[in-house]
């Protein structure tokens, strides 16, 4: 593990990822208190913050991921965050005028740019770490950010409650233009791609190369089942904290802080049992822990059990994050990572977009409880698809049914 302590690419994307976090997080916490305020916590107004965030990921991931595959990495990262940065300083203008909902813009081009910048980020990881430090880099990297999600709703909460709207946003300005200036100092990418195909076709080959892996194809299925059932519920996590335990709305900071513990310990204990999990079993046991502990918060009617409950969840969603992960960066060739993320993630998000455009409508015709059973059973069934992924045995499909571009290159 140390060695990665010594690579300096990974500890730069590892340092931008950081910052980047933090000024979701503070973006996400300052929108939400907005919002609620404005609109009397209406929760269809509060879901459509989560609709507004995934639509675009949701349409943008699919040519994203091609892009990326593309592009030069660092120069791809470092234009994102100067997007993000430029699209604070329009909202910020157009915010003094009045026009609260210019908002809901901020998570609407943040999550566009991240579409870029994500892949290029994972691609330098693949590119500068070595494939048995991997699994350690991604649960030092979640720990990292699980820290984060324990800091960020304190310090997004802190900043809007005390100084206000105006100054969440010069935060968020801070910070993305100083992400962008760390990945300056990443190394010179020296690896050019071949650009002769069209970006069609590049589109089509990740499509392709998912298609011909079972284990892909398991994957995916598990994405749109854990998306829908986290769609579902995202949004209305507020509520837990107002309707199911009668508290003020900024005590979602505590929750959130909870929550960003169990990952990062979380995080902390599956890299140092890096290299020696069942993933199979791992994924199964962690996925039916998420299941339970998500169907106790809704159930719990006192605080401290639901901070408890919080925590374990996380802990198990932790586990569910690195073993995934791992996945998809070993098993991936370097100039696929793009195209396989922006075919799977697609699927994933339009799940979660789903899930969160009916939110508000169910909770309001129904009950947080019912959404949550709903939510939870989607949740059990992503078990069936991932018995079946296969992750370290590879069945390579059979060349005469690949596109010979592809066919040395399909994993299980």
């Amino acid at each position: 593990m140390s060695t990665l302590f010594r690579n300096k690419a990974f500890l730069i994307v590892t340092g931008s990822d950081l910052l980047q976090n933090l000024a979701i997080w503070i973006r996400n916490m300052a929108i939400l208190y907005y919002v609620m305020d404005q609109t009397q916590g209406n929760p269809i107004a509060v879901s459509l913050i989560t609709v507004l965030e995934y639509a675009p990921i949701f349409v943008f991931s699919i040519i994203g991921g091609a892009l990326a595959d593309r592009w030069n990495p660092k120069r791809t990262m470092i234009l994102g965050d100067m997007l993000s940065a430029l699209s604070i300083i329009m909202i910020i203008a157009v915010l003094s005028s009045g026009y609260w909902q210019i908002l809901y813009v901020a998570t609407f081009v943040s999550s566009i740019v991240s579409q870029f910048s994500q892949p290029s980020s994972v691609k330098i990881v693949k590119r500068n770490v070595e494939e048995e430090h991997v699994q350690s880099a991604i649960a030092i990297t979640q720990s990292g950010q699980s820290l984060f999600l324990i800091l960020g709703p304190i310090v997004g909460t802190f900043i809007y409650t005390v100084m206000g709207i105006q100054t969440s946003m010069y935060a968020l300005l801070i910070l993305f233009m100083t992400s962008a200036i760390l990945l300056t100092f990443l190394p010179k990418d020296s690896v050019q791609r071949e650009t002769d195909t069209s970006l069609l076709a590049d589109i089509k080959e990740g499509w392709q190369y998912v298609g011909q892996s079972r284990s892909l194809k398991m994957l995916s299925l598990v994405f749109v089942c854990v998306g829908l059932s986290s769609g579902l519920i995202s949004p209305l996590e507020i509520f837990l904290i107002t309707e199911r335990l009668g508290l003020e709305q900024t005590s979602l900071q505590f929750l959130s802080g909870i929550s960003g513990l169990g990952l990062l310990i979380g995080g902390g204990i599956a890299a140092a049992l890096s290299g020696k999990l069942n993933q199979t079993l791992t994924l199964m046991v962690g996925v039916l822990c998420l299941a339970v502990t998500t169907m106790g918060e809704v159930l719990s009617s006192w605080f401290w059990l639901t901070l408890v409950i919080s925590f374990l969840s996380s802990i198990s969603l932790a586990f569910i994050n690195v073993i995934i992960s791992t996945y998809l960066v070993t098993r991936i060739d370097e100039h696929l990572i793009g195209r396989v993320n922006g075919t799977i993630t697609p699927l994933f998000m339009g799940a979660m977009l789903i899930g969160s455009s009916m939110a508000g409508v169910l909770m309001n015709n129904t009950s947080l409880f019912i959404v949550y059973i709903i939510s939870v059973t989607v949740m059990i069934l992503s078990i069936l698809p991932g018995m079946r992924i296969q992750f370290r045995n590879e069945q390579t499909a059979p060349v005469n049914t690949l596109n010979p571009e592809v066919a040395h290159q399909a994993v299980d």
